[in-house]
């Protein structure tokens, strides 16, 4: 595994139930890495259930329509399942939105 891809999953781990980070925030808060790296990191992500990357989502609050596990929809209904709020099709993100300390 390579140093960015460690650094992303330990950021993503940390996102709580009920909340998401863009891909931007998460390469930011690594070391400001492209949004597109650390969509790429995970789409390879090795272990879902502990890096929960259903929970990262575009800067615009739209979901990629490439979810590795499932796909747009499956991603949507694990967020919706979790509490995120989706308004005409995008996640709320000043309701749903984790920063980092």
């Amino acid at each position: 595994m390579t140093e960015n891809a460690a650094r992303v999953y330990t950021i993503v781990s940390q996102i709580p139930l009920g909340k998401v980070m863009t891909y931007k925030t998460v390469g930011k808060a690594v070391g400001n890495l492209n949004p597109r790296v650390v969509g790429n990191i995970l789409h390879h992500n090795p272990d879902a259930s502990t890096v929960p990357c259903h929970r990262v989502i575009r800067s615009d609050g739209k979901i990629a329509s490439n979810y590795a596990f499932g796909g747009e929809n499956e991603q949507r209904e694990k967020l919706e399942q979790e509490g995120v709020i989706f308004f005409k099709g995008r996640v709320n993100l000043s309701h749903s939105q984790f920063f980092p300390n």
